[in-house]
């Protein structure tokens, strides 16, 4: 059962490689954040100090905090470019059980902490959920994320490599989030984003 199963993920994850996301920016498409346009699409969760700066949706100072959409999500194509600073500790929280208080047990997040001590849920990963394997770098550069939810399935793709696939029924709906920082400890250097959009499925 497990080999058939492992079959299964290996040929979804190929599909999705093939096909990927339909085109960001076409119909159907929501642009949360477009340079920096788009605060005001957003709840803030926590003391990060985000901010309109240098082409970007900023944070970098604060015990941490989250960008939470104002609606709520089931299925879904996001389409999301970041630069993450070498020791940044963010990511992107889907399906989010309580927008208000967001954790990487209550909502699935794909990872974007390149030094994180367990890299089996690093940049790429799905924390708790999906190990990527190897882990990829992200610090210091802009790179893509295009993340699909469809029911039980959730398919991550880094820089235009499927880097994370899993099933899980758990949470059904809800918000998504931007994170800076892990609030209740210190925080990484600084995340940026410059382009956020989403599209139902």
């Amino acid at each position: 059962m497990k080999r058939l199963f492992a079959s299964i993920a290996a040929l979804l994850v190929i599909v999705f490689t093939a096909f990927g996301c339909a085109t960001p920016g076409g119909p159907g498409w929501d642009t949360l954040i477009d340079g920096e346009k788009g605060m005001e699409n957003w709840n803030k969760v926590g003391d990060a100090n985000w901010r309109a700066e240098g082409g970007a949706i900023v944070g970098d100072k604060g015990k941490g905090g989250f960008l939470m959409s104002k609606k709520s999500y089931k299925d879904f194509e996001l389409y999301i470019e970041f630069w993450p600073d070498h020791t940044a500790n963010s990511g992107i929280y889907m399906r989010c059980a309580d927008g208000n208080n967001p954790t990487d047990r209550t909502c699935y997040e794909a990872n974007i902490f390149d030094q994180r001590a367990d890299q089996s849920y690093a940049t790429g990963g799905i924390v708790h959920r999906a190990v990527v394997n190897p882990a990829p770098k992200a610090g210091g550069k802009w790179n893509t994320y295009e993340i699909h939810m469809k029911g039980t399935q959730l398919t991550v793709k880094l820089n235009g490599v499927v880097t994370a696939f899993m099933e899980d029924k758990d949470l059904p709906s809800g918000p998504f989030g931007l994170q800076f920082g892990n609030r209740g400890k210190e925080p990484g250097g600084a995340i940026k984003f410059r382009k956020v959009m989403i599209r139902e499925l």
